[in-house]
C-alpha cells in the first residue's frame, strides 16, 4: 500500500483517536466483541454507558451465557435493534460450548458463531487479535469511496470491488493493518462524515480523488434517512420497555396502554414474539424470554 495514504492517516489517528475502553491495551477480546455488537447502527455516546454496565455484570462470555437470554434483552436498554442482544447471548453460549469460554481468534471460527457476519468477524479478528483483514463498515466505505473512487458516497450495498480495494490497501504487517483499519474508521467517524465532511482537517485531502474532482455531488438514487416516530419499530420499543422495566410477567393491559393504534400494537407484539424477544405465557401474560 502507498505510504501516501498510510503514514498520514496512521499519524492522524495517533494524535486524534478517541479514548474508548474497547481500544484500551487491557481490553479483552470479549469486550471488543461486545462493543462491535452494540455499535452496529448506534452512536458511540449511547453505547458507552451500556457497554460499561454490561462488562461489569458479564465480564466473560460464560457469565452472560449462564443467565437467561431475557436478561440480555433487559440490559440492552434503549440501544435499539434488541435482536442484537439475543444474538450476542447466543454467541456467548457458542463460545462457551465450542471454545472453552474464550473468544476465538480465527476469522473462520468467529464467522461460524451465531449472530456474527463478515464485518463483525473481521473487526474482532483485527481489533482484538491484530489480524490482517479488511474491515468495511459504513465509515470506511465512505472514506474509500471519496479517497480512491472520487464519489461522495459508496453504493447502497457493499460490492466485491469495495472489498478488493480495501484488501489492496491493507499494510502487509498484520498489527499495522489492524491499526490502519481502525484509523480509517475513525477518520470517517470524525472528519470524513456523511453530511458535513471537514476536508480541511483531513490528513490526505491532497490525495483525495473526490476533493481533486471538486467534490461532485452524489448522483445516485435518493438517500432517505430512516424515520422512527409512529413506526412499528417505535411501537415495538414501547412494548419492550414495559417488559424490561417489570420485575416479572405483565398483563396484556399493561402493554395495551402504551400504544393507541390496536392493529399496529398487535402487529408489533406478534413480531416481538416471532423474533424471540417476548414470551407469551399460558396464563395470558407476557415476559422477556427465559
Amino acid at each position: 500500500m502507498s505510504t501516501a495514504y498510510t503514514d498520514p492517516i496512521l499519524h492522524w489517528y495517533g494524535a486524534n483517536a478517541r479514548d474508548l475502553p474497547w481500544r484500551a491495551p487491557d481490553a479483552t477480546p470479549w469486550g471488543v466483541l461486545v462493543s462491535e455488537f452494540m455499535l452496529q447502527q448506534t452512536p458511540v455516546a449511547r453505547v458507552l454507558p451500556v457497554w460499561h454496565r454490561w462488562m461489569e455484570r458479564w465480564p466473560t462470555p460464560a457469565s452472560l451465557a449462564a443467565e437467561p437470554s431475557g436478561e440480555a434483552v433487559r440490559a440492552w436498554g434503549r440501544l435499539g435493534y434488541p435482536r442484537r442482544a439475543l444474538r450476542l447471548h447466543g454467541s456467548a453460549a457458542a463460545i462457551v460450548e465450542r471454545h472453552g469460554g474464550r473468544v476465538p481468534s480465527s476469522h473462520d471460527d468467529l464467522l461460524a458463531l451465531p449472530g456474527i457476519g463478515a464485518y463483525t468477524a473481521a473487526a474482532v479478528a483485527s481489533f482484538a487479535f491484530r489480524r490482517r483483514h479488511a474491515v468495511l463498515d459504513t465509515n470506511v466505505r465512505r472514506v474509500l469511496a471519496r479517497l480512491c473512487s472520487g464519489v461522495e458516497y459508496p453504493p447502497r450495498s457493499q460490492t466485491r470491488a469495495e472489498v478488493r480495494l480495501a484488501e489492496s490497501l491493507l499494510p502487509l504487517d498484520p498489527p499495522t493493518a489492524a491499526r490502519w483499519s481502525v484509523a480509517v474508521m475513525e477518520l470517517g467517524a470524525l472528519v470524513c462524515t456523511a453530511r458535513t465532511p471537514r476536508c480541511v482537517d483531513c490528513p490526505v485531502t491532497g490525495q483525495c480523488a473526490w476533493q481533486r474532482a471538486g467534490r461532485p455531488a452524489y448522483d445516485g438514487p435518493p438517500r432517505r434517512g430512516q424515520t422512527y416516530a409512529g413506526t412499528d419499530r417505535q411501537c415495538r420499543g414501547r412494548l419492550l420497555a414495559v417488559l424490561r422495566d417489570a420485575e416479572g410477567p405483565v398483563e396484556k393491559g399493561a402493554l395495551d396502554v402504551v400504544w393507541a393504534d390496536a392493529v399496529q400494537r398487535e402487529r408489533a407484539l406478534d413480531a416481538l414474539i416471532a423474533d424471540g424477544l417476548v414470551d407469551p405465557l399460558d396464563d395470558g401474560r407476557y415476559a422477556l424470554p427465559a
